[in-house]
């Protein structure tokens, strides 16, 4: 598998600026501007980026469609242990 880039969309349709879903051979990640916000694996677990995850209201907007849930979500799954935050960046 190459690595690919696809743009994310807003609600309405159009391209989501500086909001990326990135696909490589390790997994995917979720990059907004020029943050690595959150990663994938194949095995599904979720690694988040200890600076960057929830740095802004957009970026949550995106990390949420991203992971498929909502901020409070991610919160317990990060104080549970099933996410772990780590230097993506």
């Amino acid at each position: 598998m190459r690595t690919k880039v696809r743009q994310m969309y807003t609600r309405g349709g159009n391209p989501a600026p500086n909001q990326f879903i990135i696909y490589t051979p390790d997994g995917t990640y979720f990059q907004s501007y020029n943050s690595t916000i959150a990663f994938r694996d194949h095995n599904d677990k979720v690694q988040l980026d200890e600076n960057t995850w929830d740095y802004s209201r957009t970026t949550g907007k995106y990390r949420n469609e991203f992971l498929g849930e909502y901020k409070d979500m991610t919160k317990d799954k990060i104080l549970s242990g099933e996410y772990q935050l780590t230097n993506l960046n």
